[in-house]
């Protein structure tokens, strides 16, 4: 099933061209059916990209779903245009008293900063909340993860003497989850960031369970089902090239970052990288979706409770 999104999101143009089955809204109404309802607050820098992202991963499950894009009330983006975010975006205090059945939060580029030093911060801490009573199920990504589990379950995050960036393989160890269904026993996932969380300080009784990691980059996937949560610190939804732009940008920045690993072929960085975690990421999401559909309630108003 394609997934609705605005007829004039630019991610629209890219999706069609890839041959995601993407709905209009004009044509989602016509369709007797009860779509998934799927936020993404969208805290990285390049919005559009981002965007494109999750909605080519989401936009590939058999399920119907239709994004809705958040964005933090009093932050103001300072790399995407405000048309952008005035035509496509809506505050999460226009959503608060909407209920999704799947919501999404990304990474943002604020890792080094102690969490209560991020502008948004208390926002954010009052939409983790919301999630329990207003979410079926959700799913954070890289520092939002790391702030989402810090938030939960008092685990702080530690800086690391260098950036992990690279794809790292990562070992399935819960293969009879549904969220893992299809997995080959080997994960390839790009990492990209300077934070980290460690296994070690997962609570006692916290019911967490520890879906994928890697000997080489730690933590990766962890499930949380007394919060109905997927916490993945790393980046499944990368495109190919995109440690390639984070690696160019820093050594324009004077920034002397080391080369990705296992990234470009030969560590010759003039080489195009082959995409290795596509497929992965592609089953993630998919499981991710498949799983929200089998368990949230038919009845949105029921969602939460």
């Amino acid at each position: 099933m394609p997934i609705k999104i605005p007829d004039s999101l630019p991610a629209r143009a890219i999706l069609d061209a890839e041959g995601v089955a993407v709905m209009g809204e004009t044509d989602a109404v016509r369709q007797d059916i009860r779509p998934l309802r799927i936020g993404l607050l969208n805290l990285m820098p390049n919005k559009v990209k981002t965007e494109t992202q999750f909605a080519r991963l989401l936009g590939a499950t058999p399920i119907q779903v239709e994004l809705t894009l958040v964005k933090m009330t009093d932050h103001v983006p300072r790399n995407t245009p405000a048309d952008h975010m005035a035509s496509f975006y809506r505050d999460w205090e226009d959503v608060r008293e909407e209920r999704f059945d799947g919501f999404i939060i990304t990474g943002a580029p604020v890792e080094t900063l102690p969490f209560e030093k991020v502008r948004y911060w208390e926002e954010l801490c009052r939409i983790f909340d919301w999630t329990q009573t207003h979410v079926h199920s959700s799913y954070t990504i890289c520092w939002a993860a790391q702030a989402a589990v810090w938030h939960f379950h008092g685990m702080p995050k530690y800086q690391m003497a260098e950036k992990l960036s690279g794809i790292y393989p990562h070992k399935v160890l819960s293969p009879c989850s549904p969220y893992l269904r299809g997995l080959p026993d080997r994960v390839d996932i790009p990492v990209s960031r300077w934070t980290e969380v460690h296994a070690t300080d997962i609570p006692a009784g916290s019911g967490m369970d520890i879906l994928l990691e890697s000997e080489e980059a730690g933590l990766c996937l962890l499930h949380d089902p007394r919060h109905r949560m997927l916490h993945m610190f790393n980046h499944s939804e990368y495109d190919t090239d995109t440690l390639a732009e984070e690696y160019r940008r820093d050594l324009v920045a004077g920034k002397d970052p080391a080369l990705p690993r296992h990234y470009f072929p030969g560590d010759d960085p003039t080489r195009q990288p082959v995409n290795r975690w596509r497929g992965h990421a592609h089953l993630l999401f998919g499981d991710w979706i498949n799983q929200v559909y089998q368990t949230t309630p038919f009845d949105v108003e029921d969602i939460g409770g």
